[in-house]
């Protein structure tokens, strides 16, 4: 009994070393069988089209966004002002498809996040680089502010040379002039915007964009590096109306007189602060953001969006340049107004 048990152990032994022996290579349809067996079946691949199809659409939507309409209230505009958002859905879909267990879902997924990156990846790196020849700050303070004064006395705190500000009611500029006295010597309001700065203002006058008063304004700042044409702007407001879409005309009426100005500029330096109720992917704003550059794509870390200043989703309030080089570009503390300020700073 004891040699038949003996022999048993050695059987399986061998049978152990034979299954352990290297055989041959598993074909490439096999291995593939073996991944499906392994992601649960074929089923998984069989499952999910809808929301395969569903990405397919976001990427499509995403990367074909200058093909979307305005023609009818302005969608084309709506969708390219909150366009980085659209972005959102990736991780959605993401989560739909593993509560599906759909390898089809999984795979499809990978085409919005690619246009997703291409389109955006460049700007949630941080690019800031230190220095500069001029630093500069744009803020809508909103009409309704209820702390000028405190409002000005932060601006002053971000050692800008020169401050754009918007959306100026008459009833508050000696408190802003007051308040930024002391930090800028030279400063100029043009109807409802209002430029300071600590270097000589010169040829200050309206730019008229078409809405009747004056919200917009170019000077020549005799910088110790040479001058440079700042240009303050505030483009009219946006509705989105549900019988009339995103409403804009007015805008980008004011947008291309506002190009047209800058392209007639004769300094070569121009820099451009201001609230331009639109994002630099807005068609609409093209006469503009085709010449400049903007500071926060070319210098800026993350999005850089200014509105709401509670929570903020957009970035319409813009520092863009061109004949100088933007070397950084960041966001300021909220203050008492509905935008954050914004700053800047370049070289020559």
């Amino acid at each position: 009994m004891a040699r038949a048990h003996m022999t048993e152990a050695e059987s399986e032994t061998a049978r152990e070393e034979a299954d352990r022996r290297p055989g041959p290579a598993p074909s490439a349809a096999a291995r593939f069988r073996h991944a499906i067996a392994r992601l649960g079946g074929e089923g998984r691949w069989r499952r999910g089209w809808v929301l395969a199809l569903f990405s397919v659409l976001i990427a499509l939507l995403m990367a074909l966004h200058s093909r979307v309409p305005n023609r009818v209230g302005n969608l084309g505009s709506l969708l390219e002002t909150f366009l980085p958002w659209v972005g959102l859905a990736v991780p959605l879909l993401l989560l739909a498809a593993l509560l599906r267990r759909s390898a089809t879902a999984l795979v499809a997924l990978l085409l919005p996040a690619v246009v997703w990156v291409d389109l955006f990846g460049g700007l949630i790196t941080d690019k800031r680089g230190t220095g500069g020849d001029l630093t500069v700050v744009t803020h809508n303070v909103n009409a309704d502010n209820p702390d000028p004064a405190g409002t000005a006395r932060r601006l002053a705190e971000s050692g800008a040379e020169v401050v754009a500000l918007q959306e100026l009611p008459g009833r508050s500029v000696a408190a802003y002039e007051e308040a930024l006295a002391e930090a800028y010597p030279h400063h100029t309001v043009q109807g409802t915007v209002g430029l300071w700065s600590r270097y000589p203002i010169d040829d200050a006058r309206p730019v008229d964009i078409g809405i009747g008063w004056t919200r917009a304004m170019r000077a020549t700042v005799a910088t110790p590096r040479g001058e440079v044409a700042v240009y303050g702007a505030h483009l009219p407001s946006v509705r989105v109306k549900f019988e009339a879409g995103f409403t804009a005309r007015q805008r980008d009426v004011a947008a291309d007189l506002l190009g047209e100005a800058i392209v007639a500029e004769p300094i070569g330096r121009v820099v451009l602060l201001g609230d331009l109720n639109g994002t630099m992917n807005d068609r609409a704003l093209a006469s503009v953001t085709s010449q400049m550059r903007s500071t926060q794509g070319a210098a800026g870390d993350g999005f850089g969006f200014s509105w709401p200043a509670s929570f903020p989703m957009a970035r319409i309030d813009q520092i863009m340049v061109k004949g100088v080089e933007p070397v950084s570009s960041w966001s300021l503390p909220p203050t008492g107004s509905d935008h954050l300020p914004l700053a800047a700073s370049v070289r020559w």
